[in-house]
Formats: structure tokens, C-alpha cells, sequence
């Protein structure tokens, strides 16, 4: 995978994820324009109907991140 490749964990998915290569950043978009990064962006900056999503689709981070929406 090149930097700065966007890539689907599942077909399915509606989140793309941004390889950088860079270790423990963690990028992702859901239209490959507006780029989040997971620990600085989740939940606070993304739209109730993005958290929807990302938790649907990433419930290992969602439950990580649980206390954050409490």
C-alpha cells in the first residue's frame, strides 16, 4: 500500500481509511475529502449520523472510546 492511499476495511464499508505509513495515526473520511483523525476528532467533531457509522462499522474503537460520549 502507498502513502496516502485511501483503502475499505469491507467492501461494505462507508469509511475510507488514509494509510500514511506513519505508526499510530489513525485517518479516515467517509467521502475521501474531510479527513478525521481517530484520537483527536472522535466523537466531538464528526456529525451524530458519522458516529452512527463509525461505531457500526468499528465497535472495537467505539468501545474503546465509550467514555468519551458519556
Amino acid at each position: 500500500m502507498k502513502n496516502n492511499e485511501f483503502y475499505k476495511e469491507n467492501d461494505s464499508d462507508r469509511i475510507w481509511w488514509l494509510y500514511t505509513g506513519n505508526v499510530g495515526e489513525w485517518l479516515f473520511s467517509f467521502d475521501r475529502k474531510k479527513v478525521y483523525n481517530m484520537f483527536r476528532d472522535y466523537p466531538n467533531n464528526m456529525t451524530p449520523e458519522e458516529v452512527r457509522i463509525f461505531d457500526r462499522e468499528n465497535p472495537r474503537w467505539a468501545d474503546f472510546f465509550r467514555d468519551r460520549k458519556e
